[in-house]
């Protein structure tokens, strides 16, 4: 049996937890929030794919430890890097969090731990950020690894244990004792040459759906000029049985990883002097695309949205997950409304958003907007009125109205 501490229970770390605890391994979940680690330890654990009534079982069987105690990382045969990544307030990579981790764990951990990372971040953390900050903090000749997630929230068909883990560490013997922990729960291990490989590998998962999703973007505004259907010519080229991709456009990205993984990749690439002209357009045109369907919903309403009553249905970034972040959706609400809308929105997974709360679908309204459509989400009201409604969600599915991007 393995003793296993995961640093941070947020969306990645508390499943790697819960995933690890089953499979046999003693593990502790590290965050310093001590709000959260109560919430856990309660069972208020409110992550998709997570049952708190195994989360419990596993507490009550000392299988699982939630804690905000850093001592406890003493225990641990191998520690996990499972903390945010994001953008600061100019849009560069934010690498703060990973490094007080590290710095933490650095302090804390035994003299034969193997330290895994699985946070998003540019090629060479592992090598250039992490292993130097152990080095200078730790007596301790560890192991390093790197193993970025792969979590994708809301995802019934993949999961922690069936989704094929890439893995690599600074050493042979870190990579082998990387590889079979994480075959003790998941059932594909792919072994890169080196953590850069493994790191890049992640963001260009992202960065290659962030592009695409750029392009159909692009291509439902030549549609609308054009006047024939994005989605119906989508759904055609989707018949040819090689060399195509769906994807369905939108009114931006959101959630940690496509909207920021680019990022990282642009701004470590320039630094060593590569251009990245393709990701950064595809970036630029994601991150106009509330400002772009503002104006076309606009011209539904008669080129004014002054006093307009508009709901929204959806705010989280997608479908079936009270996520939020980096929403599109809280853009597109916000825009509305400075341009004079009164906009309510209707998300029941969310409920509250800062001083605001869901509210009821409503028919007393000059226009609706599907834009982020839960599965649990009736539009009866809608259907049985003459509310005039534009679906903008970035699916193929078809809620009762033609798609509008």
């Amino acid at each position: 049996m393995t003793k296993v501490s995961v640093i941070g229970q947020g969306y990645v770390g508390l499943p790697l937890a819960i995933q690890a605890s089953e499979a046999g391994n003693t593990v502790i979940g590290y965050d310093t929030s001590a709000d959260k680690i109560l919430d856990i330890n309660q069972g208020l654990v409110n992550i998709p794919g997570l049952d708190p009534m195994v989360v419990s079982k596993l507490i009550a069987d000392k299988l699982f430890q939630a804690t905000s105690d850093p001592s406890l990382i003493s225990e641990a045969d191998i520690v996990i890097l499972a903390v945010p990544t994001p953008l600061d307030n100019f849009g560069n990579p934010d690498t703060s969090m990973l490094e007080d981790a590290a710095a933490t764990v650095a302090k804390h951990c035994k003299s034969t731990s193997l330290i895994i990372n699985e946070s998003t971040s540019y090629p060479g953390t592992l090598r250039n950020l992490i292993e130097p900050i152990f080095r200078s903090k730790s007596p301790h000749n560890l192991l390093f690894a790197a193993a970025p997630e792969r979590v994708d929230p809301g995802n019934s068909e993949w999961n922690l244990a069936n989704t094929p883990r890439v893995i690599s560490g600074l050493t042979k013997e870190a990579t082998e004792k990387a590889i079979l922990f994480y075959k003790t729960f998941c059932k594909s291990v792919y072994e890169a040459s080196s953590p850069e490989v493994a790191e890049a590998s992640k963001l260009f998962e992202n960065t290659f759906r962030m592009v695409n999703i750029a392009l159909v973007n692009e291509f439902t505004d030549i549609s609308s000029k054009l006047g024939f259907s994005a989605h119906e010519a989508i759904s055609a080229a989707s018949t040819k049985p090689f060399g195509f991709m769906s994807f369905y456009p939108s009114i931006g990205v959101g959630g940690h990883c496509i909207p920021i993984d680019p990022m990282y990749l642009s701004n470590f690439a320039k630094r060593a002097g590569a251009s990245t002209n393709l990701i950064d357009l595809a970036h630029d045109i994601n991150s106009n695309m509330p400002s772009s369907v503002l104006k076309r919903i606009e011209k539904e309403l008669d080129n004014s949205l002054l006093n307009k009553r508009i709901q929204i249905v959806g705010i989280a970034y997608k479908s079936n997950i009270s996520d939020l972040r980096e929403s599109p959706s809280i853009e597109l609400l916000n825009e509305l409304r400075d341009a004079g809308a009164q906009v309510i929105w209707h998300d029941p997974i969310v409920g509250r958003f800062g001083n605001e709360t869901s509210s009821e679908l409503d028919a007393d309204i000059d226009l609706g907007l599907i834009v982020t459509p839960h599965e649990k989400i009736n539009f009866t009201i809608w259907k049985n009125s003459s509310v005039k409604v534009l679906d903008l969600s970035p699916t193929s599915k078809n809620y009762g109205w033609p798609k509008f991007l």
